[in-house]
C-alpha cells in the first residue's frame, strides 16, 4: 500500500504521501479493530448466548452489537481492501514498467503471506494478510485488464459473501463441516482451554477450525472472491484518476457523499433488522434476502464512508478531527497485529491474559476497542516523530528488498542539513 508520489525502491517522504490515504487506512482500521473484537467475544465464539444473556449489560449489549452490525461490520473490511486495490494501482502507475516490478512485487506479497500464515497459526485465527497476499497475486495477474473488466469482474467477486456460500450449501444439504465450533460445547472447550492458560491447546483448537470451515469448508475461496473484487474495484478507482487531484475532485465527491452516505445507511440499517428477524417473514426467505443484500450494503454505506473522510479532509476542521487516523494508517501493518495481541490479552487466559471470554458484554468490548484505538492513535503519532517507518512495515520492506537495513530513525533538522 505505497503512495503515488514515492518510489517503489525508496521511503516515501513525509511531505509526499497522499494524506487521504492514510486517513481513510487508520478509519478503516479502527473499524477492523472493532468488528473483528465484537465478533471474537460474541456468541459463539468465545462466549455462549445464554453467558452473554445472563449479563447484567444484556440490554445494551444488544443494542450496541445491531450498532455494530449496522455501522461497522463488512463495511471497515470493505474500505480496507478497496485501499489495498488503489494502492497495488498506485505502485503500477509509478513502476509497473520498471525492470523487475514484478519479481520485487511478488516477493512483497510473499512476505505478506508469510506474516498472515505465522498470525493466523499463533495468534489470530481470522487473519487476513494472508488473503490479501493472495489478492495482490490476482491483481498481478489482471493488472492489464481494461478499467470495465476490472468494475465488471470486481463487483460481481465482491457481491459473494460468507452468506451466499452458506445459504447455497444449505440449500443444496451440503455441510461444510464434521462439527460445530459455534456449538456451546465448542465455545466451552475454548474457554476451558484459555482458562488453563493452554496455549498450545488453543492453537491446535483454532487450528481445527481453520482447516475445517475456511479450507475444506471453502469458506476461505469466498473470501478470496469477497476481497479481491473489492482490490479489483480499487484498482479502477485509482485509474479514473481521481485520485491523483482530490482537492479538485471534491465538489464530485460531495454530491456522491449526499448520495451514498444516507442510501448506505438506510440500506445497512434496513439489511441489520433483517437479520435480526424483525421482518416477519418466513426463515428462506429472510436467509436468502440476508445473503444476497449482505455485500451491496457494505459496498455502499463504505464508500458514502470514503467520500465522506475525503470531503471531509479539505476543511480544516475535518482535517483536524480526522488527522489522529494518519499515524495509523502510516503504520497498518504493524498496528493491525497489535490488535490480535490485545484480542488474545482480553479474552485468553494465557500468560498474563484477563480471560473475559464469556464474562464481558459487546458494549464493554466496544469501550475497550474504542480505549485501545485511542491508544494506537497516541502511539503512533509518537512513534513517527522518531521514526521513519513502523516496526513491521521496515521489517516488511527489509524482508522485500533486502541488502543492508533500511535507516529506522528520523534524522534531526540540523542531521539532514548535513
Amino acid at each position: 500500500m505505497e503512495e503515488l508520489r514515492g518510489t517503489l525502491a525508496a521511503p516515501v517522504a513525509q511531505n509526499e504521501r497522499i494524506d487521504e490515504i492514510d486517513v481513510l487506512r487508520g478509519f478503516a482500521l479502527s473499524g477492523v479493530l472493532i468488528a473483528n473484537f465484537v465478533g471474537f467475544a460474541g456468541g459463539g465464539l468465545m462466549a455462549t448466548d445464554a453467558q452473554l444473556d445472563a449479563l447484567a449489560t444484556a440490554r445494551i449489549d444488544h443494542i450496541a452489537d445491531l450498532g455494530v452490525e449496522w455501522l461497522v461490520a463488512n463495511k471497515a473490511n470493505t474500505l480496507f481492501a478497496t485501499l489495498f486495490g488503489l494502492g497495488f494501482y498506485i505502485q503500477i502507475s509509478r513502476n509497473g514498467d520498471r525492470p523487475g516490478f514484478t519479481r520485487r512485487y511478488s516477493r512483497r506479497l510473499f512476505w505478506l503471506l508469510v506474516f498472515g500464515v505465522l498470525n493466523f497459526l499463533f495468534l489470530w485465527v481470522w487473519d487476513i494478510l494472508n488473503l490479501y497476499a493472495i489478492g495482490g497475486f490476482l491483481l498481478l495477474l489482471v493488472r492489464k485488464w481494461r478499467t470495465k473488466h476490472l468494475v465488471v469482474v470486481g463487483l460481481a467477486l465482491a457481491l459473494m459473501s460468507n452468506a451466499i456460500l452458506q445459504y447455497l450449501a444449505e440449500t443444496a444439504g451440503v455441510s461444510l463441516m464434521d462439527w460445530d465450533p459455534y456449538s456451546d460445547a465448542a465455545v466451552i472447550e475454548r474457554q476451558t482451554l484459555s482458562l488453563a492458560g493452554d496455549y498450545l491447546g488453543l492453537v491446535a483448537h483454532f487450528w481445527r477450525y481453520t482447516w475445517d470451515e475456511w479450507f475444506a469448508g471453502g469458506i476461505f475461496f469466498a473470501w478470496i472472491a469477497y476481497a479481491g473484487g473489492r482490490m479489483m474495484l480499487g484498482a479502477a478507482i485509482g485509474r479514473s484518476g481521481i485520485v491523483s487531484d482530490l482537492k479538485s475532485a471534491t465538489p464530485l465527491l460531495r454530491r456522491l457523499r449526499n448520495i451514498l452516505l444516507p442510501a448506505g445507511l438506510l440500506a445497512s440499517f434496513a439489511f441489520v433488522m433483517l437479520e435480526s428477524d424483525v421482518f416477519p417473514l418466513s426463515n428462506d426467505a429472510t436467509d436468502a434476502l440476508v445473503a444476497v443484500l449482505e455485500s451491496p450494503c457494505a459496498l455502499l454505506l463504505a464508500a458514502g464512508y470514503a467520500t465522506m473522510i475525503v470531503v471531509a479532509w479539505q476543511s480544516p476542521t475535518g482535517k483536524a478531527l480526522l488527522t489522529p487516523f494518519r499515524p495509523v494508517g502510516q503504520m497498518a501493518l504493524t498496528n493491525y497485529l497489535m490488535q490480535g495481541f490485545a484480542y488474545g490479552f482480553i479474552l485468553f487466559g494465557v500468560g498474563p491474559g484477563l480471560a473475559l471470554g464469556g464474562k464481558i458484554g459487546i458494549f464493554a468490548v466496544v469501550l475497550i476497542c474504542l480505549a485501545f484505538f485511542a491508544f494506537q492513535m497516541a502511539f503512533s503519532a509518537w512513534w513517527l516523530a522518531r521514526y521513519r517507518f513502523g516496526p513491521m512495515e521496515w521489517l516488511w520492506r527489509w524482508l522485500t528488498y533486502g541488502g543492508s537495513a533500511p535507516a529506522m530513525r528520523r534524522l534531526a533538522p540540523a542531521q539532514a542539513a548535513t
